[in-house]
């Protein structure tokens, strides 16, 4: 593309002076002058200046070609995944033994058949596995990358637009150059956070996203033994617990399929609300280089994999996280309370694995803290304790049907209003302006298996008829 100016490459005017830009792209090579691409010029200045001795800078300028190298989509996949690997190869990755992929079967097993007592859904299970951490990020690649493309579109669509008009006009090709920065920035970005992400997950609905192809149940042993330490409980009754939180991922999200895509659909929202303030990005870029040394490869790969780009959210944004938020507590939450139900009976170390694994949910650690600190996505159901108590709750007044039928349609699930009173979700059901108990019960139990039940009289304690029997049963 002409920029309509003849002027030779070295001697054209940096169409990107007096933006947030130029600062970036005079340390890292210069756009208007030598360009990134004439790596070899960049490597006889360095040696120049060292006397003929030069550092290592192979590392940096390799990942510096990998990000400029052409890729379909606004994000270089193949680097985020080889980001993804080599964070994890940092530390050791045993592949499962036969006897851990067995154990993990067995556990899923016999999870999934305790689960039919606890919750009207069917299994949503069609097959097993055990996964090393690397598996872990291959098999859950696709979906990381459909949740991811539309962040990264975004954001270089952005900071493209953020550009004056005149330097749009004069950079031609340096556009697309600044496209592709960014993208393989934001790929090394996405990289570190799922391969670090993939250190700490226990299974592959642990972030509470369907990140695996509908049925799938997976665990991986690794980080499975890693949590179980010091909480004075057999490894064999963790590996059961956390196979009924996974068999039930695989329930909800098989037996309400609008689901998946709700979920995805927050993020989706998220990366629609990305606006750029080009103040707020020239401070970062100054606060970032100051005192960088071009030529100290440690200090130039912290500033291309640093989160560069971890700037205030927009309103929008802030509304899209609120919304996958209450979402992901919602998920959470009802796994807690179908677990809950499911163990109650059979398995007395429960108690103590569930408070475990709440505190973990809600909290965070220190991996999906360094995943929203890269991605700006969190992926952290706060509210995990308000959802569990709200479908508790609506459990002991309406029984399973009525709780498992709210997942019938996205308008009837609960609002973060509901949260703040999960014991009077629904409180109100059987007041004179709506349904009572019995003809709610009665169409729920239509619209969940077809059958057309015979209406039942109360008793005079409000109770109907066989509650107790089935209670007692």
């Amino acid at each position: 593309m002409s920029t309509g100016d003849d002027r030779p490459d070295d001697e054209q005017p940096n169409p990107f002076k007096g933006t947030p830009f130029e600062q970036l792209f005079g340390q890292l090579g210069g756009a208007g002058g030598a360009g990134m691409g004439d790596l070899g010029e960049q490597l006889n200045r360095f040696s120049q200046q060292f006397g003929g001795q030069m550092p290592d800078l192979t590392q940096l300028f390799g990942q510096i070609q990998a990000m400029m190298a052409p890729h379909e989509g606004p994000l270089n996949w193949e680097l985020a995944l080889d980001t993804a690997r080599r964070t994890v190869a940092q530390d050791p990755d045993p592949s499962p033994t036969q006897k851990q992929k067995d154990a993990v079967a067995d556990a899923v097993r016999l999870a999934d058949h305790w689960l039919d007592d606890a919750t009207e859904l069917p299994s949503g299970i069609t097959g097993t596995a055990a996964w090393s951490r690397a598996e872990w990020v291959v098999a859950t690649s696709d979906t990381w990358r459909h949740l991811m493309e539309p962040i990264a579109r975004q954001s270089v669509e952005a900071i493209s637009s953020a550009l004056p008009e005149e330097a749009r006009a004069m950079s031609g090709p340096l556009v697309g150059m600044l496209g592709k920065v960014i993208g393989g920035m934001l790929a090394g970005q996405t990289g570190s956070g799922i391969g670090t992400l993939a250190k700490e997950v226990l299974s592959v609905s642990d972030v509470g996203v369907p990140l695996a192809p509908a049925g799938r149940a997976a665990l991986v042993p690794a980080n499975v033994s890693a949590f179980a330490e010091g909480l004075d409980v057999t490894e064999d009754d963790v590996l059961l617990y956390l196979a009924l939180r996974e068999a039930a991922h695989q329930r909800l999200f098989a037996g309400v399929p609008w689901l998946r895509e709700h979920v995805v659909g927050a993020v989706t929202d998220y990366a629609r609300g990305i606006q750029i303030d080009t103040d707020a990005i020239q401070s970062r870029i100054e606060e970032q280089m100051r005192g960088i040394d071009p030529t100290d490869p440690a200090a130039m790969q912290g500033l291309l994999e640093g989160g560069m780009f971890e700037l205030p959210k927009s309103p929008l944004q802030q509304a899209a996280l609120q919304r996958l938020e209450i979402v992901l507590a919602l998920v959470e939450g009802w796994v807690d309370e179908v677990v809950g139900q499911a163990t109650a009976p059979r398995m007395p170390a429960a108690t103590k694995l569930q408070e475990a694994v709440r505190r973990r949910r809600a909290a965070g650690g220190p991996a999906e803290d360094t995943f929203a600190a890269l991605v700006g996505l969190e992926l952290r159901p706060r509210r995990l304790r308000d959802a569990s108590t709200l479908w508790g709750s609506l459990r002991s007044r309406q029984g399973i049907e009525g709780r498992d039928g709210v997942w019938m349609h996205p308008d009837l699930l609960p609002t973060a209003a509901d949260l703040d009173d999960p014991l009077g979700f629904r409180a109100d059901a059987s007041a004179p302006d709506a349904l009572s108990e019995e003809d709610f019960d009665a169409e729920l139990r239509k619209l969940l298996t077809g059958d057309q039940p015979q209406d039942q009289p109360e008793d005079e304690s409000g109770d109907q008829p066989g509650d107790q029997d089935s209670d007692d049963a």
